[in-house]
Order: structure tokens, then sequence, then C-alpha cells
């Protein structure tokens, strides 16, 4: 593991939410970079949906779970504010670290300034906004007509997505996350769900016009597995395509993928999630004008696939190295 330095060597921002998002950003902190992590809030399930109803804040689990990666700290400190109650009581379900966020939102009066806060609790490298200072509902409309809300919804409709959408429509984003796009000397967005971890943060206009307007390389981290009930049966490009039709242009100058087969024995434990291995086709790729970074970043742990945070970390900080060489020449 690369030892943390100071942080000297380019502003990076992350966009996305879910386990993906927690997955990168422990891999990143190590290397000598001023990250931003921008965070969905459009989450309504579990924990988070019960506090977001029951005290009219927007869901802090996504926020949470960014925290907890980006934290420096003891690993019991850390194991505390993960906890979930296992009691069959009004706190069961409920995590910790999500009370924790709640009541910090109701001292300050403020959710964005109780993430500060708790940022500086948990010691943690680099910011963490959401990408709007309010609660966020998801829409879908599938390919039949019909419209789904709320993000937890939307994957158990059985119907094929035509594309997401926001309530508010015109929700207002959180002015440093869009200056902290305005000022990224590389934008990341992925990986997660593409419908309702990437996209609602995306669509959020602000965060969409600056991340298309911006002039750093904008590299999208492709998902290792299909989801069933949003990208059953995605290639790569098909998730590309999808970021382009919401937002109504091409923005993405890189793609990276995996370039390891999964062995067959773990794809036979997705089975029954209906989930497969991504197809990544790679021509298509290039004829959309991406850049394809092919390489090893897939990892194993417990049977589940997830991204080799370190090797991801490894290529993404030499993309950002390699770019401003190229400017400083």
């Amino acid at each position: 593991m690369t030892s943390i330095v100071p942080l000297t060597n380019g502003k990076v921002v992350v966009i996305g939410g879910g386990t993906g998002l927690s997955v990168l950003l422990r891999g990143l902190k190590h290397y000598p970079l001023d990250i931003t992590a921008i965070v969905t809030v459009a989450d309504d399930g579990g924990s988070s949906g019960r506090i977001r109803k029951d005290l009219n804040i927007p869901p802090p689990g996504d926020i949470r779970n960014v925290l907890t990666a980006l934290s420096d700290v003891e690993p019991l400190v850390e194991e505390m504010f993960q906890y979930r109650f296992a009691s069959t009581n009004e706190l069961g379900g409920h995590s910790l670290g999500n009370l924790i966020i709640a009541a910090m939102t109701n001292i300050t009066g403020d959710f964005v300034h109780a993430v500060q806060e708790m940022s500086r609790v948990l010691n943690v490298r680099g910011k963490v906004l959401p990408s709007a200072n309010q609660s966020i509902v998801l829409s879908a409309e599938m390919e039949d007509g019909t419209v789904i809300s709320g993000e937890s919804k939307i994957p158990f409709s059985g119907k094929k997505i035509d594309r997401v959408f926001l309530s508010p429509e015109h929700v207002k984003a959180l002015p440093q996350a869009v200056e902290a796009i305005e000022e990224a000397d590389m934008v990341i967005i992925g990986p997660g769900s593409l419908y309702t971890s990437i996209l609602p943060n995306l669509l959020v206009k602000e965060i969409g016009k600056a991340v298309c307007n911006s002039k750093a390389p904008k590299v999208y981290i492709c998902n290792l597995m299909t989801q069933a009930g949003e990208t059953l049966n995605y290639t790569a490009s098909d998730h590309i395509r999808a970021i382009y039709k919401h937002l109504g242009q091409s923005c993405i100058d890189y793609v990276l993928v995996n370039n390891e087969l999964v062995p067959e024995m773990i794809q036979s434990r997705y089975d029954e999630e209906m989930a497969k291995p991504v197809l990544f086709d790679i021509e298509q790729l290039k004829s959309l004008g991406l850049k394809v970074v092919y390489d090893k970043i897939i990892s194993y742990h417990h049977g589940l696939i997830r991204h080799d945070t370190d090797s991801v970390a490894k290529i993404l900080t030499q993309l950002l190295a390699d770019h401003r060489d190229k400017l400083a020449k």
C-alpha cells in the first residue's frame, strides 16, 4: 500500500454512491490527491429512508459509507460508526453512523454542515459533499411508459428502464460541489449502480453541466457485473450511451474496464440475482470516441466481485500524471 503523503498532486472529484464509490475511495485516499466525493441523496430505503422520512433530512447512508471510506481513525471507531442495530425495536436496522449524522444535522441545523463536522471527527482525507442539500425523489419511466417513484423500488419493478428523472426537477446543486468539479484536474464517475447511484448526481442540472463543461479528463469506471432491474444484459457501451442520453451529449474521455475473466464458480453465485459479467465491447467503446483503459481491476472478497481498490487507484493516478505531463510540454 502506498504511504499517505501531503496532498499536492492534483484535485480529483469522484461522483457516485453506494458500495462501488466507497471501494474506490479506500484506494485513492492513499495517494497524494485532493479528493472531493460527490454523493447522491436519492436513497429512500432502509435506515436512510426511515431517517429521511421521520426527520425530513437528506438520507445519510451513502454519505456515511463515503465518510468511513475516507476516514483515518482507529478500526474500532470505524466499526462503531458502521454498526447496525439488529434488534426488533425502533432501533432495529438503523446504522449508528446514520443516527449520528441525523443528530448532528439537528444540532447544526444543516445537513452539509453536519457532514463537515463529521468529516473532522473522523479525520476524513478529502471532502465529502452531497450533490444537493435536500432530499431528491428518483423516478424511472419504463419502456412500457409506466413510472416507478422511489430509488429503492426501481430495481424491483421487473421492467426495463427507459430513463430516470428527479423531483423536484430543478433541484439546486450544492455550490461547493459545482465549484469542486470546475476546479478538478480529473473527474471520475462510478463505479456504482448506473440508474440509482450515478445518474441521480448527474441529473442535478448544475452538476451535469459542470461535468460536461469541464476541461479535465473524465473517466468512467465501468461496473464489473450487470444488475437485474437496472442494467440486465448491458454491455459497457450501453452504460456509456445511457449516461449520454440523460446528459444530452457525450462528455467522457476514458473508460476503465476489466480484462480478466470471472471464474465460473464465482459467476454462479450471482445466478439468483440474474447478474452476469459486463461484456466489454471495446470496439463499440472506441466508436463512441472513448480511450479504453483495459486492465486487471477485479478482486474477490468472500466470493463477491469487487473492483480492486489499489489497482484502480494506481491506474487513475497514472492517468492523471500522464495528463499533467502533456499539459506541461
